[in-house]
């Protein structure tokens, strides 16, 4: 399958690339935009004039230097712990589910769930800021009782795509789900 274009929840660009390791192995990737280099100029330059204005009125040379430290270090934050460069779901029909997430740092997660464990994926839907939002999510079973679900691990959480995105990641797992059973 081709990588296509698709958009995210708030109209930015994504993208999703499906690669089919074998019938029973899938790896879809969602891609984010980039960090925004002028955002980060607009924001720093508007937190540096700020300090400037506070330091030209009281003349303490200490919150110029406050105002660089504490930018640099917001944006190593988010760069390190908020900023998700690419998102990825790896099905395989025998083993199970593994979640990754590489940040804009270079810093990785990655969560693995045991097939046993699986009770199916579905799209879910949720109210978020006025509209209604679809995403994609994992149902566990309660491990006293395998009819019922425990927990419910959310996809795609950075990118958020929209629901013609979801459908087409959805669909193929399920086709996977069905050989496994």
């Amino acid at each position: 399958m081709a990588e296509e274009e698709f958009t995210d929840i708030n109209g930015n660009s994504i993208s999703l690339d499906c690669q089919t390791h074998s019938a029973f192995c899938r790896e879809f990737t969602v891609t984010a935009p980039k960090l925004s280099l002028r955002k980060v100029m607009i924001y720093t330059c508007f937190i540096w004039l700020f300090a400037y204005a506070v330091f030209f009125f009281t003349e303490n040379t200490t919150v110029l230097s406050s105002a660089i430290i504490l930018t640099l270090a917001g944006m190593m934050i988010h760069i390190h712990f908020v900023k998700v460069d690419h998102e990825s779901l790896l099905i395989i029909g025998s083993l199970g589910v593994q979640l990754s997430s590489s940040y804009a740092s270079g810093r990785e997660s990655t969560i693995f769930i045991e097939m046993s464990k699986l009770k199916d994926i579905v799209i879910n839907e949720a109210v978020y800021m006025h509209s209604i939002i679809y995403y994609l999510c994992i149902l566990i079973k309660d491990p006293a009782d395998p009819e019922t679900v425990s927990s419910v691990v959310p996809l795609f959480q950075s990118s958020k795509p929209r629901l013609n995105c979801l459908v087409q990641v959805y669909r193929s797992c399920q086709e996977i789900l069905a050989q496994s059973r």
